[in-house]
């Protein structure tokens, strides 16, 4: 080791009594910050967004957005705000805690909810997550429960495989399976993420999908530079996962056996993807099929038709419109759950979380190579399905609902919208949004109403995420369909009304909206 001479010795003990008193934050602004990083050589660190970062993680909650304000005031800009909240998260929590990844999942679809609101309101949606992130970080145990560390970057001995990462955690092992992870990462970004995504697709769990999903997406705020340190929560919540069920004794889940028979019964890996366009009746039927079928046989149908030369987007957009009908299907909670009166639908409700499943899937396939794509597809599609409990169930609206929508125009209609989602009148909220479709009025002005709602209200930590999967799904639909996806959100928002986003008021007034 490097002997240190009196002057660096004393230099050092200055420098740690300045962060002793100072803070940690402070000392960063100062240019302390990579002195003390180099002090506990154990912790991970982000450069330059390192003196933000240690900000999220170390200002309360009350504390936090009145300097996140001060700051976008000074000229950062709000996705570099952003950027240092996703790692402030994924650095305290790395993918273990519930509400934990939930807030990371709804950073990215925030900072795009902000890009539709006016300038002075744009703010808002960002300062409302960091807010959820900084309570949930201090409530885990801030800076001193960090979850991510530096790992070895040393290749693991056993021959690497495109499936290695999935054969770590499979035995629960996250050492071996981060490791083999980072070797791939050395290749190139896309090269980890698809060791990932191999893993990520032996079971089906919404969490699981959407964070490997959001991971990536982030990557697009924070640079490629922190795809490792991102893409290893979605490793440790799979070794997480592993491990329960072994603890459980659980069976295998069947997808593991089922995926790999359906790729090659059909022959999908290594095949040109298919351009071949579905008529709307085809449409509807493979929706219906994966939406009251088995879990195998939507599996099948959704193999089947991309092995026909079937699009991907068009067997994608079949199982997003599968889990739409669950939304508009569903009968709500038969009792209070967690604070949600009976009858809601929002949250971690079956059609809201079948509906972010699809979506993550419906993306990772896009972003994946050949073999994950059409995985992802088939995947999907078994998620989907075997939850129609109430599959003879007449969707939202009935008859008897728009027959009392009163408006006869865009205007009219607007403001029955707010009215129904303001009395948590969810029948007449979904024939308002219907009866504006039918009347070929902009989409837009009803976004922006349903949109200020996702952005003040709570929503159980799904607001965020449900409304970008609702703005990505009706925007890559056919005109046949797509106004069933803006009935389901505005469904989901008058379920949502009523319990206000804690900090959004406080957010409201230092903006001055």
């Amino acid at each position: 080791m490097k002997s240190r001479n009196r002057r660096e010795f004393l230099a050092d003990v200055g420098r740690g009594m300045l962060v002793a008193s100072v803070g940690s934050v402070l000392a960063a602004d100062m240019g302390f910050a990579p002195a003390q990083a180099g002090e506990a050589p154990d912790r991970l660190t982000f450069g330059t967004l390192e003196p933000l970062v240690a900000l999220m993680q170390e200002t309360p909650a009350d504390k936090l957005l009145p300097i996140v304000v001060e700051k976008l005031r000074s000229g950062t800009e709000l996705r570099t705000v952003v950027a240092a909240g996703a790692l402030s998260n994924a650095r305290t929590f790395g993918g273990h805690d519930y509400d934990g990844y939930h807030t990371f999942m709804a950073m990215p679809p925030a900072f795009q909810m902000a890009s539709e609101l006016p300038e002075e309101r744009r703010a808002l949606p960002v300062l409302k997550v960091l807010h959820r992130n900084s309570r949930f970080i201090q409530r885990f145990g801030g800076t001193a429960k960090e979850s991510l560390h530096p790992i070895s970057h040393e290749t693991p001995a056993e021959p690497m495989t495109e499936a290695s990462t999935r054969e770590a955690t499979r035995k629960a092992d996250r050492s071996i399976a981060e490791r083999t992870l980072a070797a791939a990462a050395k290749k190139s970004d896309e090269e980890a993420y698809n060791q990932l995504l191999i893993a990520v697709q032996d079971d089906i769990d919404v969490h699981r999908t959407v964070l490997a999903w959001r991971a990536w997406a982030t990557l697009e705020l924070t640079g490629r530079d922190q795809a490792l340190t991102l893409l290893r929560q979605s490793v440790r919540f799979c070794v997480d996962s592993e491990r329960n069920s072994m603890e459980r004794k659980r069976p295998t889940p069947g997808v593991r056996t089922l995926l790999p028979r359906l790729l090659d019964q059909y022959k999908l890996v290594g095949r040109k993807s298919g351009d071949r366009k579905a008529e709307d009746g085809w449409m509807d039927k493979l929706s219906q099929t994966i939406y009251s079928g088995s879990r195998d046989a939507a599996a099948e149908a959704a193999a089947s038709a991309l092995a026909e030369g079937f699009s991907a987007e068009d067997v994608g957009e079949s199982i997003a419109l599968a889990a739409n009908r669950l939304v508009l299907r569903d009968p709500g909670r038969d009792r209070p759950f967690d604070g949600r009166p009976a009858g809601t639908v929002h949250g971690a409700s079956v059609g809201v979380h079948a509906s972010d499943a699809a979506n993550a899937w419906r993306n990772i396939a896009r972003v994946s190579n050949q073999r994950n794509s059409v995985a992802s597809l088939v995947i999907a599609a078994y998620h989907t399905a075997g939850q129609a409990g109430n599959a003879g169930r007449e969707p939202l609206p009935w008859t008897e609902h728009l027959r009392a929508v009163k408006g006869t125009d865009e205007k009219s209609l607007l403001v029955e919208m707010e009215s129904a989602i303001r009395n948590r009148d969810q029948s007449g909220a979904s024939a308002v949004a219907q009866r504006y479709g039918e009347m070929g009025l902009p989409s837009r002005p009803l976004f922006d109403v349903l949109l200020r709602f996702a952005v003040s209200e709570d929503g159980a930590l799904h607001a965020e995420k449900y409304y970008r999967t609702v703005v990505e799904d009706f925007a890559s639909s056919r005109p046949a369909f797509r106004w069933r996806q803006l009935v389901a959100l505005a469904r989901v928002t008058a379920s949502e009304f009523g319990v206000p986003a804690p900090g959004y008021a406080d957010a409201c007034r230092l903006l001055k909206v």
